[in-house]
């Protein structure tokens, strides 16, 4: 750097020096033409572009994850609504089957005690076979011992032989004939009306 000393005869001749001034023309970011900042400010706004972009790319997925979960859950409950639509006539079939079983036992059990303690009950059963056996000779009839009177005054006019069997339980009798046997007891005519019964709601 040089320098020159003018004397006081030489000042109209000296020259102004424009002095450049620091931060003179430039923007507050730096750039003397506005188009960047400071390396921090341009730190900065980096990062929250990439906070941005990451925020979105996150709720993207997200919002994958949870149309894929509602689509799975969807198809789920379509088939669980398909099944109990196939499952309803079963489930009916069975609730019809449980009231049967429920309604031949409660039958079964007044009936028996009828017979035990009511001799008209014991008749009856009597006489509903003989009209099953109506054109057939009956040679002889077995019943429980504690029955035989009963049958035997009924059977008296048609002098057929009543016989005790302590095989037997209450409530059944046999007719034998030429032909064969019948059995009239009430255990089997309960078994014959249960069985049709349901064969019939099989058919339904």
């Amino acid at each position: 750097m040089s320098s020159k000393i003018y004397g006081h005869d030489d000042s109209a001749t000296a020259e102004p020096i424009n002095w450049q001034q620091v931060g003179a023309g430039q923007s507050p970011g730096g750039d003397p033409h506005g188009r960047q900042g400071s390396p921090e400010q341009e730190m900065e706004g980096r990062a929250r572009q990439a906070h941005q972009a990451g925020y979105e790319e996150g709720l993207a997925a997200a919002r994958n994850e949870a149309a894929r979960e509602l689509q799975s859950l969807a198809e789920r409950v379509a088939h669980t609504v398909a099944e109990l639509a196939d499952f309803r006539p079963a489930l009916r079939r069975q609730a019809e089957g449980d009231l049967l079983k429920l309604a031949l036992a409660i039958a079964r059990r007044i009936l028996y005690r009828e017979v035990a303690v009511d001799p008209d009950a014991m008749r009856g059963i009597i006489r509903a076979a003989l009209e099953k056996l109506s054109s057939q000779e009956v040679s002889r009839v077995r019943v429980h011992p504690g029955q035989e009177q009963t049958v035997r005054a009924e059977l008296a006019s048609r002098g057929i032989a009543v016989v005790g069997d302590p095989n037997l339980e209450r409530g059944a009798v046999l007719f034998e004939t030429a032909r064969g046997s019948l059995d009239a007891s009430l255990e089997t005519q309960l078994c014959e009306i249960e069985m049709g019964l349901t064969d019939r709601l099989r058919r339904k």
